[in-house]
């Protein structure tokens, strides 16, 4: 059972553009516990960590989403459609 905070937490982050229950709940595992959180946090440091985390490689999607979550912490008035994955790969 999840705990109430964790819960209002998932449901925050999976307002992100691009964030689905999955990534949301790595979000949280990784000590996210808000979008302006990810405001203080490099993306590259939170996917390294997230395989460290789960103890293997984790597809490299998951970089580009974490760059497009901050992004919109940064800049939550992005548009959506700007907000894509694919936009934010190396």
């Amino acid at each position: 059972m999840l705990r109430p905070m964790k819960v209002e937490v998932l449901r925050e982050l999976v307002k992100i553009p691009g964030v689905g229950p999955r990534t949301a709940s790595d979000l949280y595992d990784l000590g996210i516990r808000s979008v302006f959180d990810l405001t203080r946090r490099a993306p590259e440091e939170l996917f390294e960590k997230l395989c460290k985390l789960r103890g293997r490689p984790v597809d490299r999607c998951a970089l580009y989403i974490l760059r497009a979550a901050r992004r919109y912490a940064e800049k939550p008035d992005t548009d959506p459609e700007k907000l894509k994955w694919w936009f934010f790969k190396d």
